[in-house]
């Protein structure tokens, strides 16, 4: 009789509904983990170690800095032949940095990952105003060799100055 209450209770398990497992981790918050785990080894690893409640912005820029060498952005200088363009025809020897979107989302996750695991809003060192300072840096210094800022695109098809309409409407920025 006993194996019967067993067998019973492990086909109750198996109806639909009467499963309690909880959800697998969104893959947000599954990246939000990875990041946080990489942080905190980041910080295991510095010479001396630095424990997080000692943990302050420059430790955060340190890592965004050190994170460019794992970057897939071609990331021209201004003394290359091909600054200012979107699409250069030719290798160069510019850096592989990590994209400016990339940088802003890892913050995003980051900072929401800092409260999360007991830090406090007001000590959060992702939410510094240096790091949103820095970010925009990285932002216009990528726009600027990528020759993308404030772009204007001809719209296919449209005759030049033919009259006042198409002329205003041919001023008109489209941003990809």
């Amino acid at each position: 009789m006993s194996s019967e209450r067993a067998e019973g209770s492990s086909r109750n398990m198996n109806i639909p509904g009467n499963d309690h497992q909880p959800q697998p981790p969104s893959r947000y918050e599954s990246q939000k983990r990875r990041d946080w785990n990489t942080f905190g080894q980041y910080l295991k690893n510095q010479r001396p170690p630095v424990p997080l409640s000692q943990c302050n912005c420059n430790h955060v820029l340190d890592f965004l800095r050190y994170l460019d060498q794992f970057g897939k952005t071609k990331v021209h200088l201004q003394g290359c032949m091909f600054y200012g363009q979107p699409e250069p025809p030719a290798p160069c020897t510019c850096p592989l940095r990590q994209a400016w979107g990339s940088l802003d989302a890892l913050i995003g996750r980051l900072r929401a990952a800092y409260e999360e695991n007991g830090g406090s809003p007001e000590t959060n060192p992702f939410a510094s105003g240096a790091i949103r300072v820095y970010l925009r840096e990285v932002k216009e210094c990528q726009a600027k060799a990528r020759g993308i800022p404030y772009k204007k695109k001809k719209k296919p098809n449209q005759s030049k100055g033919n009259d006042e309409s198409s002329s205003s409407s041919s001023s008109t920025m489209h941003f990809s």
